[in-house]
Order: C-alpha cells, then structure tokens, then sequence
C-alpha cells in the first residue's frame, strides 16, 4: 500500500461508524422536519413546533437550566480540583468518591433524588423527625416551582458536576509545578497564582468541558421526567411527547433540530470566546 494513503486507510473504520452513527441520523432528523408524508418539502412542522403551547415554555425551562447548572458545576469542579491539588495524600481515593453518580444512569439518579425530595421521602421526613417541619412537606409539586426548579438543579448537578471534575483534574495535573512556584516568588497571592497562572493553563480543559457539559444539560430529560413529569417541561421532553404520546415524529424531529442548533451555537461561542490555540491543544 502507498504510504501517503496509509493514514486515510487507518481513520476510515472510524469514520464510517461516526458516519453511521452521526451523520446519518442527523440528515434523517432533518429530512423527517423538512418533509411531509407526501414527499414534498415543507416548513409546517417548524411552525407547528413554534406555535406549540409548551413550545416557550420548555424553550425558557431549558435555558434556565442551563445557565444555573452550568456554571454551578463548573465553579465546583474548579474548586474541588483545586483542593485536590493541595492534598498531601488521599487524592485518588476522593477524586472516586466523588466519581460515584456516573456510575448510574440519568433516570437512576432522578429515582434517587425522587426517594430523597418526594413528599414522605428521605428529607422531609428528617425535617418533621426533627421538628423543623409539621405535616407533609411537597418540595416537588407545580404548585411550588421554586422548589421544583431546586430540586432538579440539585439532583442534575450531583449527577453530571463528576464528568466536569475528571476533565478539569485531568487539566490541572499537567500544570508544571514550577509556574506556581515562580509565581509565589514573586509574590502572587493564591488567588493571583489562580486567575493568572492556572486559569490560563487549564484553557484547553476548561473549553471541553464547558462544550461538553453544556450540549449535555440542553439534554437534559430523565432527572426532569423523574422528579417533575410533565410539571416541568424542557425540550427533550416535548419531543419525547410528540413522539410518543401525539405519534409526530415530524414535529419531534423539528424540537431536535432546535436542540442541536443551541448546542451547535453554543459550542461555536465557547470556541471563540476562550479561544484555545492550536498549539496549546498540542
């Protein structure tokens, strides 16, 4: 075989499965969206998306979510990386403790939730057992969406902040010791030694899991269905809906267009706003 066609021999199997498993349903999601049971091109599943009663709702839901839980599990994952570093010893053993949840599935960690937060679940009953509270407390009820929007950042953050964690562990442990060291030599306090040394540093690591975590939370459905149902609409679940419950799969494919258009947006603006060069990446 030609050497110069030896790398293309070697990438193609994995070309063809991401062409399988990608491409492939991604021209189908869309070719469902566009085209009507007659075969022609059409925009009246869009609009029937669009002029959806849940459609603003879910849309604002999702969002929500996102910028909450997000963020949330970004600084936590900086935080505990960061105190991770300094332990003298013990690092492995926390770094799998913490690791636990993503052991379990999505819709697992919503029923645990569900067993902790429900009406005579695990919290409420130690809040009457010790006197806080008097008679049923329903933390997950419509009537209350503070508490149900709380609930559900809690249980999606203590389900997916591990995956953020390992990404920015991985970042940090890289860092040579000796740009913290010549930083307090020069006097930077921790927090200049942070913002100007390991910040920096951990760009690269910093950007995926922000594009990671951030296309996974507009995902976001089995903790939702767990604990809210239909109390709390995201997008995902109204396409499960419209799947399943109405039989469209033409408007469902409409509502995964939309979801992968935020997460595409998304990505190209974590791009271009932490602007990680490629020499950096290498």
């Amino acid at each position: 075989m030609n050497r110069s066609f030896t790398p293309y021999a070697l990438i193609l199997p994995s070309a063809l499965f991401l062409v399988l498993v990608l491409v492939w349903p991604l021209a189908e999601t869309v070719l469902i969206a566009l085209r009507g049971d007659d075969g022609g091109w059409t925009l009246s599943f869009l609009t029937k998306m669009a002029t959806d009663a849940n459609f603003s709702l879910s849309m604002r839901n999702t969002l929500s979510l996102v910028a909450v839980v997000v963020p949330l599990q970004i600084s936590l994952s900086l935080g505990l990386g960061y105190m991770l570093g300094k332990l003298p010893f013990g690092r492995q053993g926390f770094l799998y403790a913490w690791a636990l949840p993503l052991g379990i599935s999505d819709l697992a960690a919503g029923l645990v939730w569900l067993a902790i937060l429900t009406q005579r679940g695990f919290l409420p009953s130690f809040l009457n057992g010790i006197g806080l509270t008097t008679g049923p407390l329903d933390m997950l009820s419509y009537l209350s969406p503070t508490t149900l929007f709380i609930a559900i950042v809690v249980a999606e953050v203590w389900r997916a902040t591990p995956i953020v964690l390992i990404i920015i562990v991985s970042g940090l442990q890289v860092i040579p010791k000796e740009y913290d060291e010549a930083a307090r030599v020069f006097g930077a306090t921790a927090w200049q030694r942070f913002w100007h040394v390991t910040l920096p540093l951990i760009k690269p690591s910093l950007q995926t899991a922000l594009i990671l975590r951030t296309v996974m939370a507009f995902e976001v459905f089995a903790v939702v269905f767990a604990l809210a149902g239909r109390d709390y609409s995201v997008l995902v679940g109204e396409a499960y809906q419209w799947q399943n419950a109405y039989q469209n799969s033409h408007v469902a494919a409409a509502y995964a267009m939309v979801i992968l258009g935020l997460s595409i947006a998304a990505t190209l603006v974590f791009m271009k706003t932490l602007n990680v060069r490629r020499e950096t990446l290498s």
